[in-house]
C-alpha cells in the first residue's frame, strides 16, 4: 500500500507542477487538497483567488478539498494552533505525509518539518532545490497555463498583475526576481494543464492595491507597510 498524503494546494503554478510530479511518480495516495482561506473575504491566503475558483480547481483535479479558514490577519501563534488542529484531524484518517511545492526556502522547509514532526507526520518536497528557471520552462512546456494574481510592489509594478505567464513574461522579469516568484515576488492561479480534466473559466476583473503593516523589529523600528497589487478573478 502507498502512504496516504495530503497535498498543500495554493492554487498556483508551483503547486500544480509539484502535484504533476507526485502523480507521475505514483508513490503516494493523495487523500485531498489542503488550502488556507481568508475567512472574512473567502479568498485564498496571499493569492487573493475566490473560493469559487478554488473549488472548480478541486473538481477538475478530481480531489476533495479541505479549506482551513484563517482570520483576516492571524498571528503566528493562531496560525500554528489552527494548523496543528487541522493536521491532527487529517492524521486521524490515516494520512502520514504532507506534500509542499516549496523550492529553496530553507527556513520554511525547516518550519514545516518541525511542525509535522511534532504530530508524527513527514513532509515531502517534490520540487526541492531544482533550478527555478528550468522549472518555469518545464511548467510551460508541459502545457500548464497560469495567471499572475498578486505582485509584491517591492519587486514588480502593477502591470505584471493579471498577466498570463509565458516566455515573454519571463523575459520581462527584473534580474532580482526569481522566475518562479519563490521569494514572494508574485503569486498565481493555474487554470489549465495536464492534470486538469477541464480548464477553469474566469473573467479578469480590476487590479486593486492593498497595504499590510510591517512588523516592528530591531531592524525595522519605523513600521511602514508592504504593498501588493491583486488582480481580481471572477468565476464564470
Amino acid at each position: 500500500m502507498k502512504p496516504k498524503a495530503i497535498f498543500n494546494w495554493s492554487s498556483g503554478k508551483d503547486s500544480a507542477l509539484a502535484l504533476y510530479k507526485i502523480l507521475k511518480e505514483d508513490q503516494y495516495e493523495i487523500s485531498s487538497l489542503l488550502t488556507s482561506i481568508n475567512k472574512e473575504f473567502q479568498r485564498i491566503s496571499m493569492h487573493g483567488v475566490p473560493v469559487s475558483l478554488l473549488e472548480k480547481q478541486s473538481e477538475s483535479l478530481g480531489f476533495p478539498l479541505i479549506k482551513m479558514e484563517l482570520p483576516k490577519e492571524p498571528t503566528m501563534e493562531e496560525y500554528r494552533e489552527m494548523m496543528a488542529k487541522t493536521m491532527n484531524e487529517i492524521k486521524s484518517i490515516g494520512v502520514t505525509h504532507s506534500i509542499f511545492g516549496d523550492i529553496f526556502l530553507e527556513d520554511l522547509r525547516k518550519y514545516r518539518e518541525e511542525q509535522l514532526s511534532e504530530i508524527g507526520m513527514k513532509a515531502v518536497f517534490p520540487l526541492w532545490k531544482e533550478n527555478t528557471a528550468d522549472l518555469i520552462h518545464e511548467f510551460l512546456d508541459l502545457g500548464f497555463k497560469t495567471i499572475v494574481t498578486c505582485v509584491n510592489e517591492m519587486y514588480l509594478d502593477k502591470s505584471f498583475a493579471g498577466r498570463i505567464i509565458d516566455k515573454d513574461f519571463i523575459k520581462d522579469l527584473p534580474e532580482n526576481v526569481d522566475p518562479c516568484g519563490e521569494n514572494g515576488e508574485f503569486h498565481t492561479f493555474t487554470f489549465d494543464g495536464p492534470i486538469f480534466k477541464n480548464p477553469i473559466s474566469f473573467d479578469i476583473g480590476e487590479t486593486i492595491k492593498k497595504g499590510y503593516p510591517k512588523p516592528k523589529t530591531d531592524e525595522n523600528t519605523h513600521g511602514g507597510e508592504y504593498v501588493f497589487w491583486f488582480c481580481d478573478l471572477i468565476s464564470k
